[in-house]
């Protein structure tokens, strides 16, 4: 009995439209690539319209006849096609996209080398390459350059020199000369080689037609070098972009930037103040019994939402999630001059945020969200923990502390709690307006769990009253 073989693999085009590796990429990376892909086919698109308007705006005044219309139909064949390859173009393997602009070079080869079939001129077909259109190549060359393929590229160079080189190739072969004009040109020029050679109606100058192919494989293998090493930048940008992304779920912009603009901000363990803050929602256990699992997770994955955006529009970092809450600090990874005033603030829109969720949930007959906040301000130590997998962590007393009266937002019936340490922090910041102070009640002379000092705590609140949003 035969073995069975493995089928062979697909062999690759080797002008597939597509960058090295591709398919080792990660998904943001090629996410990175077809949105700069689409981009560059947007600009393409618009150097070639632009470049064969101003084509046809002077082609007039090189050739004033009405026979210049043919070539005014091949320049808006150009344009059509560039449409279609925007619209086919892709990154990875894109063969209509490939076909197109093969098509674009055989347009442009065959109405250069055929000579006008309206024209009432009766040249040799030499004196076609006297026009020196050749040169209008590299406008198609130029513009491939905007696809971010240096396969494109060099596939371009590749077949405008095949194109062209049999174009003069068989019009050579195939013309028919007029003498009498080589014979002129002989009795004028016979003591001159050079010059006859130059001057000849029916020479095809060979030469000249190699020098432009041969010039123009060097600048397309030029260019097509520039733009793989251009793509090579480009997905290395993603991957910066990736890692900035990554890091936005965890800081506020503003983090973020800092983060970007500095070499190792986070590894240096650290003693700092910050203000820390803990939500989640109040009965969450409760809540859960008997719905739909799918249900509670999409009320999760809102919840979480809105709060996290409020700790990222307040200059917060996200700590942690932590099942039905989560835990974020403001003054982390570098310390700032509002820190408690911005958690303050923070907490404030995230009560004002679940009271509008909360208007919206009782109009579609769902039972309202509860939640509870607690907010401190003390020390804590910052710094990476880990060995091979790195996280940055905020450990101290102050994140203990800020726990604790998060969960006391249930003895105390109440939305929110503040430590008079945040609170007097706030007033040394400047940062107490009557909207952010007003409504909380002092409640002295509290055990802290885990606390072996009574604290001064301050309330707002009302569970079921929400508090008034900050303005």
């Amino acid at each position: 009995m035969a073995e069975a073989t493995a089928p062979a693999p697909r062999r690759r085009s080797i002008w597939i439209t597509q960058p090295d590796n591709l398919e080792e990429q990660s998904p943001y990376a090629l996410a990175a690539l077809e949105r700069h892909k689409r981009e560059g086919l947007e600009l393409a698109l618009r150097a070639r319209l632009i470049m064969l308007l101003i084509v046809a705006a002077f082609l007039p005044f090189t050739n004033p006849d009405w026979d210049v219309l043919y070539y005014h139909f091949i320049l808006l064949l150009l344009i059509g096609n560039g449409f279609l390859i925007r619209r086919m173009g892709r990154v990875g393997q894109s063969r209509p996209e490939l076909a197109l602009i093969f098509l674009d070079l055989f347009v442009m080869t065959v109405g250069m080398v055929i000579p006008n079939p309206f024209s009432d001129d009766v040249l040799p077909v030499a004196m076609q390459y006297r026009y020196d259109n050749f040169p209008y190549f590299f406008l198609i060359l130029a513009a491939g350059t905007l696809a971010y393929s240096w396969r494109t590229v060099i596939a371009i160079g590749t077949w405008t020199a095949a194109m062209w080189t049999l174009g003069w190739a068989l019009a050579w072969y195939l013309s028919t000369p007029i003498p009498e004009l080589s014979a002129r040109a002989v009795a004028a020029f016979g003591d001159y080689p050079a010059v006859l050679s130059l001057m000849d109606p029916n020479s095809f100058m060979i030469h000249m037609r190699v020098q432009e192919v041969v010039v123009f494989l060097l600048v397309a293998v030029t260019l097509g070098i520039s733009v793989r090493r251009f793509n090579r930048l480009l997905l290395s940008n993603a991957s910066l972009e990736r890692e900035r992304a990554n890091l936005s779920r965890y800081f506020s912009p503003n983090v973020v930037e800092e983060l970007s603009q500095n070499d190792e901000p986070l590894k240096q363990v650290r003693s700092q103040n910050i203000a820390v803050l803990f939500v989640d929602i109040v009965g969450f256990t409760r809540f859960s019994a008997g719905r739909d699992p799918r249900d509670v997770i999409e009320v999760l994955r809102g919840f979480l939402a809105r709060m996290e955006a409020e700790v990222f529009r307040h200059g917060g970092t996200l700590d942690k999630y932590l099942g039905d809450g989560l835990m974020a600090t403001f003054g982390t990874p570098t310390a700032g001059e509002r820190d408690a005033s911005n958690a303050l603030s923070c907490a404030l829109a995230m009560a004002g945020v679940i009271d509008r969720w909360n208007t919206d949930r009782r109009r579609a007959g769902e039972p309202p969200i509860e939640v509870g906040i607690g907010l401190h301000y003390g020390e804590v130590v910052l710094g990476d923990i880990g060995a091979n997998r790195l996280e940055f962590a905020v450990i101290g007393d102050a994140v203990n502390v800020a726990s604790r009266l998060e969960a006391l937002t249930r003895e105390h019936d109440v939305c929110l709690i503040i430590s008079d340490t945040l609170r007097e922090r706030v007033l040394v910041e400047g940062g107490a307006t009557q909207d952010m102070l007003s409504g909380f009640e002092r409640c002295d002379d509290q055990q802290i769990r885990g606390v072996d000092e009574r604290m001064t705590i301050w309330c707002a609140g009302q569970r079921g009253k929400g508090v008034r949003p900050l303005l």
